[in-house]
């Protein structure tokens, strides 16, 4: 399965240094304002040690690491709702992907064109949240348009999505971005649908070094709960460059990038699982909460169609066993049919 991040912010906030310094790929990040207009895209690999351990054991051919996309999107200006800067490309874009990464400037530096006459990383939130806020409203507003004629009918599942919909503008009329509304798993079915901006999941990235951001800042994000990582991307970038070895020497503390990845496995709800043998240890993304079909369609489409059974182990208990030998005679391996939840660390071998 494949998941994607965007990355969005102001222009000259950081966005694309940062893309780079997690794609390891050269993107443009010239000191002006749009420098970058189409989308820069991404396949990031996620460095998972379980699949180390795993290929240790069965002295595997391959590893195959988890992989999750980022996506660069152009910078926006306030009024793209209405066409300013990129406008509705910049718009479009977001829709493509599965969740986003506001970055917002907190770093102090008059060398780098800003946008916004202060260094102001709430306001440019509000300014982000504002554009996508007028879109979904436009959204909402023409589908409740297009639902008049069956509520006229009485049709019920006409009724049900104008009663959601509604609700939504209510949200936004209040400044509340969907993601932070309270939905039932009925209600996002209907909303899912309409592709509505503010409905992804969001991660702020304060890009800046501790001490350039204030104290008011730091608590205004604690208060309203809102999921930040402070991370100084130009250092991240430089730092990047440096070995492992010599990252260790210098006691450096871990990447933010690994950091910034594992939010983002946390906000989409991800799980990794794996299969493993000779040919290759392989680490594969699912949502949180499926069932074992699931998990073979993520392998192979036909699996999921032709899912009998599937045989699990946790990886600790295989590794720990020796191998899947030992580890069938503890009776470490379970057989389970459709309804099985696949579990994070989950070793699975599906049976069609």
């Amino acid at each position: 399965m494949s998941f994607s991040v965007g990355i969005v912010g102001l222009p000259n906030v950081g966005k694309s240094t940062l893309f780079s310094t997690i794609t390891k790929k050269q993107v443009d990040c010239a000191n002006y304002p749009f420098c970058t207009i189409d989308p820069n895209i991404g396949t990031v690999i996620v460095n998972d040690e379980r699949v180390n351990q795993l290929a240790a054991l069965f002295n595997s051919k391959e590893l195959i690491y988890p992989t999750i996309k980022f996506v660069d999107i152009a910078g926006l200006v306030k009024g793209a709702s209405q066409g300013e800067g990129l406008g509705n490309r910049f718009l479009a874009h977001i829709r493509e992907v599965e969740m986003i990464v506001y970055v917002l400037r907190a770093f102090k530096n008059d060398k780098i064109v800003n946008t916004m006459s202060t260094v102001d990383p709430i306001k440019e939130k509000e300014i982000l949240d504002m554009e996508l806020t007028i879109k979904d409203m436009e959204t909402i507003t023409k589908r409740l348009y297009d639902l008049k004629g069956e509520m006229r009918t009485g049709k019920k599942e006409a009724i049900e999505e104008v009663d959601v919909l509604k609700r939504a503008a209510g949200f936004l009329e209040k400044g509340i971005v969907l993601a932070e509304g309270s939905w039932s798993k009925e209600d996002k079915k209907i909303l899912t649908p309409c592709q509505l901006l503010t409905m992804k999941p969001r991660f702020y990235l304060l890009n800046g070094a501790e001490e350039e951001i204030s104290r008011e800042i730091i608590g205004a994000f604690k208060e309203k709960n809102w999921p930040y990582l402070v991370m100084d991307i130009l250092t991240e970038s430089e730092l990047d460059n440096l070995t492992l070895e010599e990252k260790k020497e210098l006691n450096l503390p871990p990447s933010g990038l690994d950091t910034l990845i594992a939010k983002c496995y946390e906000l989409l709800d991800l799980i990794t699982f794996f299969t493993a043998g000779e040919k290759d240890s392989h680490a594969w993304t699912l949502r949180r909460g499926s069932k074992a079909p699931q998990a073979g369609g993520a392998i192979h489409s036909d699996f999921e169609e032709k899912f009998i059974r599937a045989e699990i182990i946790n990886y600790q208990d295989l590794i720990n066993s020796g191998g899947y030998t030992k580890a069938r005679e503890l009776g470490l391996i379970r057989t389970e049919g459709k309804e099985c939840i696949i579990q994070d660390g989950d070793v699975i071998e599906i049976k069609i």
